[in-house]
């Protein structure tokens, strides 16, 4: 019988010892992947109309910039799931007087920090698509708002969320972008660019890079914009400001997107847009 236990005891030391090494190496694989350095390009941004940095505070709301770092842009926590991780959108206000120019667009645009590593979360894989002129829109709207505020925590990324950096689940910024450029929705012409251009830098954050469907969380789904289809204008524009669909039924995440950051969308603008969905549904339509 001691010699039963005494071999059992072995056998559970070897396996907690086993079980130390895996979670070390965890923790060593995923902080190996989560600093890797990136490479940075030059950024080239626009000149800055006197009309777009008047129009960049509405701008700003559009891209959904208010969602993940709250009013006046001063940082809250995104998300904090149990054992996985709690992410915190960072203080604009303040992380602005410690960047220059170059370094806001690289993050914004190419989903790279100063010291090299990828941003997670940061929707980079969208904004790669805004132009030179909205980038630097952007940046100088950050830079005009008051600096006030608390810096947010370090995110802290937990051990399933460590095992799924390890295994591939979850992706940062800087790998996902060339891929997301090269589903661009479908171009119907220059009749259509403006409208195209909007839905590829604000509509594609739950529709997909090419509209044809994504996963906002867990395994909510978003439709194919195809569904514009049996949209007419009157119908679209109330679903773009009160999230409120064709049959009447408040859309969800779509209503609480609509009233917060859509609303402020123009009349022109959201008639642009339904004429491209609309051309866009028809084009993609089997014969």
């Amino acid at each position: 019988m001691k010699t039963i236990v005494k071999w059992l005891a072995r056998i559970v030391g070897a396996l907690a010892l086993v079980a130390a090494i895996g979670f070390a190496w965890i923790e060593w694989a995923s902080a190996r992947a989560l600093h890797r350095p990136y490479p940075v390009r030059a950024e080239q941004l626009g000149a800055l109309s006197a009309e777009a940095r008047a129009d960049a505070p509405r701008r700003a709301r559009i891209l959904g910039c208010l969602d993940c770092h709250g009013e006046g842009l001063r940082g809250r926590r995104v998300f904090d799931i149990p054992g996985v991780a709690a992410i915190y959108a960072p203080n604009l206000t303040l992380l602005a007087g410690e960047r220059t120019d170059q370094q806001l667009a690289q993050a914004l645009r190419q989903g790279v920090a100063p010291d090299g590593r990828g941003l997670r979360v940061m929707p980079s894989r969208r904004f790669a698509r805004l132009s030179d002129e909205e980038a630097a829109q952007m940046i100088a709207y950050i830079r005009s708002l008051p600096k006030g505020g608390a810096p947010t925590p370090p995110d802290e990324i937990r051990f399933q969320g460590r095992l799924g950096v390890v295994l591939g689940e979850f992706e940062l910024e800087p790998d996902a972008i060339p891929r997301y450029l090269a589903k661009m929705p479908v171009d119907l012409g220059p009749g259509h660019a403006e409208a195209r251009h909007l839905a590829a830098t604000v509509c594609a954050e739950c529709h997909g890079a090419d509209l044809h469907g994504g996963v906002v969380e867990g395994d909510v789904k978003t439709p194919d914009l195809a569904i514009v289809g049996a949209y007419d204008l009157g119908a679209f524009t109330r679903l773009m400001r009160t999230g409120v669909g064709i049959t009447g039924r408040d859309l969800g995440v779509m209503a609480s997107t609509a009233r917060d950051d859509f609303s402020v969308l123009t009349d022109e603008e959201i008639a642009s847009l339904h004429a491209y969905l609309r051309a866009r549904a028809n084009h993609d339509a089997p014969p």
